[in-house]
């Protein structure tokens, strides 16, 4: 039986960048200083009024395609994972498989994830793989939550950018993605929404709605969330690796913000620097943070074939997975 590995990855954000200068000019008022220390982030990518996660996904792919010589012909799927689709239907996938110029005999899926969208992408690509339905997975993520949110909004315009990255997911005779745990938790839906989001009437939000963003966020509720749900997913990914903490070299989780980074690495009981913060010069890009990380960590030479890893998303929905991973990809 074949196994799941992560390939090459490739990535691609918007020409518009809006840094903390940028918003202290436009808004002298704001603590930005406060911002930037409890988020971590300096600044993020803007995708322009005619730029939608299609557009973007479709570059990270091409640059991957051709930086690493991929044969279009030999990609059996193409997953997408995005929370902010071009439009309800068609499916974006299958527009981008037209653009990709992908073959026909492509399968290609939508699926509506955001930050634990990469773990679950993982688990169907290895899905895909093991049941011998697929041997080469495109695996794009692409989000572009910014065009809903209000310019005056201090609380999501300093946190959210847009992005997207391409994974090749290939098969592989070692497995490398292993011990999948998932959660879920329904009741917290209201902590994270878009208030006009479709044809039925929207679920109010937890709190008062202080601004006029069309995206709602309870921060607060999240970080309490999150701090209390990591904990026993790493516990039991441990276990069912039969690994220690020790045995770990990193621990890869959604690039939410520094505050909900630095203490689910206090929660956890490991050293900051085992929970990589990357996230200064991008922000917060959803489903696309753990590629960006990954990729990140890649080019500075900190993740190397070998080492042993737990991915970890987690956020609106409530949603929250985690798997074991060791790296095998080299140049």
């Amino acid at each position: 039986m074949k196994h799941a590995s992560i390939g090459p990855i490739a990535l691609h954000f918007p020409e518009k960048v809006e840094s903390i200068e940028t918003l202290r000019e436009e808004f002298p008022r704001w603590n930005l200083d406060l911002i930037q220390q409890k988020t971590g982030i300096y600044q993020r990518h803007i995708a322009s009024d005619d730029e939608f996660a299609s557009d973007l996904g479709v570059a990270a792919a091409e640059k991957l395609i051709e930086q690493y010589d991929i044969d279009r012909s030999t990609i059996d799927f193409l997953l997408f994972c995005t929370q902010t689709p071009d439009c309800p239907l068609p499916t974006t996938s299958c527009l981008m498989q037209q653009r990709l110029g992908l073959s026909t005999d492509c399968g290609a899926l939508d699926f509506n994830l955001g930050c634990s969208g990469y773990v679950y992408g993982l688990s169907l690509a290895d899905g895909l793989i093991k049941s011998g339905a697929a041997k080469r997975v495109l695996f794009v993520t692409a989000e572009t939550y910014t065009k809903y949110i209000d310019r005056n909004d201090r609380s999501l315009r300093t946190i959210f950018g847009d992005g997207a990255a391409a994974s090749l997911i290939e098969a592989s005779d070692t497995p490398s993605l292993q011990h999948f745990k998932f959660g879920t938790d329904g009741s917290g839906a209201d902590m994270l929404l878009l208030t006009k989001s479709g044809p039925r009437q929207p679920m109010p939000p937890r709190n008062r709605h202080r601004w006029d963003s069309d995206l709602y966020m309870d921060g607060p509720s999240l970080i309490s969330f999150t701090v209390d749900a990591i904990p026993g997913l790493v516990d039991d990914i441990l276990g069912k690796a039969g690994i220690d903490k020790s045995d770990v070299n990193y621990f890869l989780m959604h690039q939410a913000t520094y505050k909900m980074l630095s203490e689910s690495a206090q929660r956890i009981n490991v050293p900051q620097d085992q929970v990589p913060i990357r996230l200064s010069h991008v922000g917060n890009t959803v489903s696309s943070t753990l590629p960006i990380l990954i990729q990140q960590m890649r080019d500075s030479g900190d993740l190397k074939a070998g080492m042993q890893n737990l991915l970890v998303g987690f956020g609106v929905g409530l949603s929250w997975a985690g798997c074991y991973w060791k790296e095998t990809f080299t140049e």
